[in-house]
């Protein structure tokens, strides 16, 4: 399983640094054209559409590394048994939040799947699509990071970062 969750999480990150590139050329490469008088019109919608796919993957890679922002003034201050019953109850609302976003973004996808985007013949469902799968994806992330403080003794809790 863990040799599946790295290949899937290096794939993550050549995607997302792929996605970065071609969004930071895309933007400059479009002003520079603008300014100049010829507009790549396409250019902001392809920028659109590989930022929507970079917010959910870059999401997953943020959370398989355990990089997430936290605020631990107040925790480090609790005792142990505390510290991993807080963890264990926001991976439980983690995981119903994303639920809820897969639910909620197959129907999106499906409400937008005849829109198109403004300066091609592509279907706006390719960018709605990022949200339940990226979803996806970080929810096989969270209930491995859940096994993980459950399986972890109390003893041993906050000895490491996330």
């Amino acid at each position: 399983m863990k040799k599946i969750s790295s290949f899937i999480l290096r794939v993550e990150e050549v995607l997302a640094g792929g996605m970065l590139i071609m969004i930071s050329g895309l933007v400059f490469f479009s002003a520079l054209a603008r300014t100049v008088g010829m507009p790549i019109n396409w250019a902001q919608d392809i920028a659109l559409l590989a930022f929507a796919w970079l917010t959910f993957i870059g999401a997953d890679i943020v959370a398989k590394t355990g990089n997430l922002i936290r605020i631990d003034m107040l925790e480090k201050w609790l005792p142990k048994t505390i510290r991993k019953g807080l963890a264990l109850i926001f991976d439980v609302a983690m995981i119903l939040f994303l639920l809820i976003l897969i639910v909620y973004g197959f129907l999106l996808v499906s409400q937008s799947w005849y829109r198109t985007f403004q300066t091609m013949k592509l279907s706006y469902a390719w960018c709605t699509l990022a949200v339940p799968v990226g979803s996806m994806l970080l929810i096989f992330t969270m209930i491995g990071k859940m096994i993980k403080d459950i399986k972890t003794p109390v003893a041993g809790w906050g000895d490491e970062t996330c």
